[in-house]
């Protein structure tokens, strides 16, 4: 006799208390935009596309403990940026500041809303901005709080092919562009969030692609493809759709890098199909599909149905939050070194500049950004021999959630899911500020790869991050 088949298969499922706020942050049109090196405008011109706040709050079923994420669609924030953000939503909000988790969408074409950008053209904008966004998040932890209520999560896996791989050796050098020779993860996560009523809440979509569709070309303000794949998304389900930027470190779109809008569209509506044939599939919260037993027919088939289930178990709620020390990368150069360089870089791009060669003066312009980029970096780096990467972890139900600080390699999120495969685990990168850099993995350093030669921290981070959540997580 064979041995019985199973007669459940169930759908991963929470139950937690559950609120979702949101609203427009799109900046004025005319702030400070350049954010590739390559960019020769200042300002932006127009918005593509709104860019939004979106505040979700989970809490136990019992209890006064809660996890807040922010969710901005912005590329990073710096520091100080950061500390001043989360520091303004908290006291509007009413709540703690370690209760307040930040994730960026990571879009290219937002801008970049940095405070030492204030002096260039259209940054005199960025400050009071940045005041508006932090009283507009607090305002919504607040709104978010007061409308807390019961929910039902279930979840559900998909495929989406809009990411590949981006490390790619051009028979000279390593460059950041697609690499159609190696293979690239397509995982999409999704759920569907209803009240005990059945009405849907909110839809969530975790996937891991870098919003690098729009580049130096661009000069819209911007959410990328997040914008499309979200209004194709709540146009069908007709509920607030939470993006979640997964470990996406290597990871960026097929066709990208133009300043094309209708192309970030479309890379939108590739993930917001599949995000919304992942959500069809899913059944009712609180259900489990059992195997009903044989009917005889033309053959005796097999009859499957939903039933309810006891949603206790469900409820299962553990909340860590820490920081994860990972040593300093050696020979990190120092402020006074950088400074130089971008002197040296800017005096040579006077030079080119007056003697007419153009195209030499936008490659010195590039090379004078990034080291800005560094400088801005490096003032703000923690003191001491390591870096405190800042992660919060939370078990909710059938699925853990993770939400972790830089940008991650894919191996992340891989690894995580090869090690605890019956579970769903959601991740969104690129928390808190961007201090943290890239999070390659140990064999990629010293290759000469863009993502590792600005890592801050020093090789087998990433390792040492995979295996201090994989320790915490089996203990759920």
């Amino acid at each position: 006799m064979p041995a019985l088949s199973r007669t459940e298969d169930p759908t991963p499922q929470s139950r937690c208390r559950f609120a979702l706020t949101w609203c427009d942050i799109t900046p004025p049109a005319d702030i400070y935009h350049r954010m590739w090196g390559a960019a020769k405008h200042e300002r932006g011109t127009g918005v593509h596309r709104p860019l939004r706040a979106t505040v979700t709050v989970f809490a136990p079923m019992e209890g006064n403990e809660r996890q807040i994420l922010l969710a901005l669609d912005h590329c990073v924030m710096g520091a100080t940026e950061h500390a001043n953000l989360v520091a303004q939503a908290a006291e509007t909000g009413g709540v703690a500041k370690e209760e307040i988790l930040v994730v960026f969408s990571h879009t290219h074409g937002a801008g970049l809303m940095g405070l030492d950008r204030a002096t260039l053209p259209g940054g005199d904008l960025i400050p009071p901005y940045l005041q508006s966004m932090g009283e507009k998040a607090g305002a919504l932890i607040h709104d978010a709080i007061a409308s807390l209520k019961p929910a039902g999560i279930v979840y559900g896996r998909g495929r989406c092919s809009l990411a590949t791989h981006r490390d790619f050796w051009d028979g000279r050098q390593f460059v950041c562009g697609h690499n159609p020779g190696v293979p690239a993860d397509d995982t999409l996560i999704v759920a569907r969030v209803t009240d005990d009523a059945g009405t849907m809440l909110a839809s969530i979509v975790n996937y891991a692609c870098h919003p690098t569709t729009l580049a130096w070309e661009n000069t819209l303000i911007s959410p990328d493809y997040i914008g499309a794949m979200r209004e194709l998304v709540e146009r069908d389900t007709g509920a607030p759709c939470l993006f979640l930027q997964g470990a996406s470190g290597e990871l960026g779109p097929r066709e990208g890098f133009v300043g094309d809008t209708a192309v970030a569209d479309r890379n939108g509506r590739e993930l917001g199909y599949a995000a919304l044939s992942a959500l069809t599939a899913l059944p009712a919260a609180g259900t489990t599909f059992v195997y009903a037993g044989p009917v005889v027919s033309g053959a005796t088939l097999g009859s499957w149905k939903h039933e309810s289930i006891d949603v206790t178990e469900k409820a299962a709620w553990k909340l860590q939050r820490w920081h994860e020390p990972l040593h300093y990368r050696p020979g990190q150069p120092t402020i006074e070194q950088t400074q130089a360089e971008l002197d040296q870089f800017q005096a040579d791009e006077a030079i080119a500049r007056s003697a007419g060669d153009e195209t030499r003066a936008a490659d010195l312009r590039a090379l004078a950004e990034r080291k800005t980029r560094l400088l801005h970096r490096l003032h703000q780096l923690p003191l001491g021999e390591t870096y405190p990467l800042q992660v919060t972890l939370w078990h909710l139900g059938d699925a853990i959630w993770l939400g972790v600080q830089g940008e991650s390699y894919n191996l992340l999120q891989t690894e995580l899911r090869r090690r605890f495969p019956d579970k769903i685990i959601l991740i969104a990168t690129i928390a808190a500020d961007w201090g943290a850099s890239y999070l390659p993995p140990r064999e990629l350093y010293d290759t000469g790869i863009y993502q590792e030669s600005i890592a801050v921290v020093a090789a087998g981070s990433l390792e040492q991050l995979i295996k201090a959540v994989a320790e915490r997580m089996s203990k759920f």
